[in-house]
C-alpha cells in the first residue's frame, strides 16, 4: 500500500513537470509573471521621485530671465541643445515638438531648452530658432548663460556635456530629456528591479512614448 502511494506521488510530479513547468520557465523569460502581478499592475503608474532639480537662473528668447520659479505648478522638460547641432539635436527639437503638440491645451506643461553653445546661440538667434520649430507654447523657454554656468547646470543634472573641436558642431552631449513635476522635482520611471531609470531618450521614438505617458501622470498630480 505505501508503495502503491509513492507511485501515485511520483506519477503526480511527473504530470506536473510536464505540464507546467515550461509555462513557468516560459513566464520567466517573457517577464510576465513580473509583469502580471498584483503588486506590479499596482505600481505601474508611480513614478519615482529623484530630488529637487537644479536651480537656475538664465537669459531666454526675449532677454527675460527665467528662473525655477517660471514653472512652479508646472510639469516640464528639460534638455541640453545648441542651435547649429548637426547630429542628434534636431531629431530632438523634433520630438520636443511632438510633445508640445501633445499638450497643447495644457497650461500646465512646459519645456526649457539650454543651450550650450552661449556665443553663438544669442536671445535673438534662440528666438529665431523657436519659430522656425513652430513653437507655440508660451511655456517652452529657451534659455542661455555663461558657458560655466551652463556646463555647471549639466553637471548638476548629472547629464554630460562639453566642448570638443573634433566633434561635428564643436560641442558633444547627451541626448536625454529630465521630466520635472509641479513641486520642480526630478521624477523618473523604475526598471523591472526597481532601479530608477533618470531620464529619457530624446533620439528615440520609445523615449517620447514613454514621456507622453508619464506627463499626463504628472499632470494629474
Amino acid at each position: 500500500m505505501k508503495k502503491y502511494s509513492y507511485i501515485v506521488v511520483a506519477f503526480a510530479v511527473l504530470v506536473f513537470g510536464i505540464l507546467f513547468v515550461p509555462k513557468i520557465v516560459d513566464g520567466f523569460k517573457n517577464d510576465t509573471i513580473v509583469q502580471n502581478d498584483r503588486l506590479n499592475k499596482s505600481a505601474e503608474k508611480e513614478l519615482l521621485t529623484i530630488g529637487r532639480a537644479p536651480e537656475f537662473s538664465f537669459t531666454n528668447q526675449d532677454n527675460e530671465t527665467i528662473t525655477n520659479d517660471f514653472y512652479d505648478g508646472k510639469v516640464y522638460l528639460v534638455e541640453f541643445f545648441f542651435t547649429s547641432c548637426p547630429t542628434i539635436c534636431p531629431i530632438m527639437n523634433e520630438n520636443m515638438v511632438k510633445l508640445q503638440n501633445t499638450f497643447k491645451f495644457e497650461n500646465n506643461f512646459g519645456i526649457a531648452s539650454f543651450t550650450i553653445d552661449p556665443t553663438n546661440d544669442t536671445p535673438e538667434e534662440l528666438k529665431s530658432h523657436a519659430k522656425s520649430l513652430g513653437v507655440v507654447n508660451p511655456n517652452w523657454q529657451f534659455l542661455t548663460n555663461t558657458q560655466e554656468e551652463i556646463f555647471a547646470l549639466v553637471k548638476n543634472f548629472n547629464l554630460y556635456a562639453a566642448q570638443n573641436d573634433d566633434v561635428p558642431g564643436g560641442f558633444e552631449h547627451s541626448g536625454y530629456f529630465a521630466l520635472i513635476d509641479k513641486k520642480g522635482n526630478i521624477r523618473c520611471r523604475k526598471d523591472n528591479s526597481g532601479n530608477p531609470i533618470l531620464y529619457y531618450d530624446g533620439t528615440e521614438q520609445e523615449g517620447v512614448e514613454m514621456l507622453k505617458e508619464d506627463i499626463k501622470i504628472l499632470l494629474a498630480e
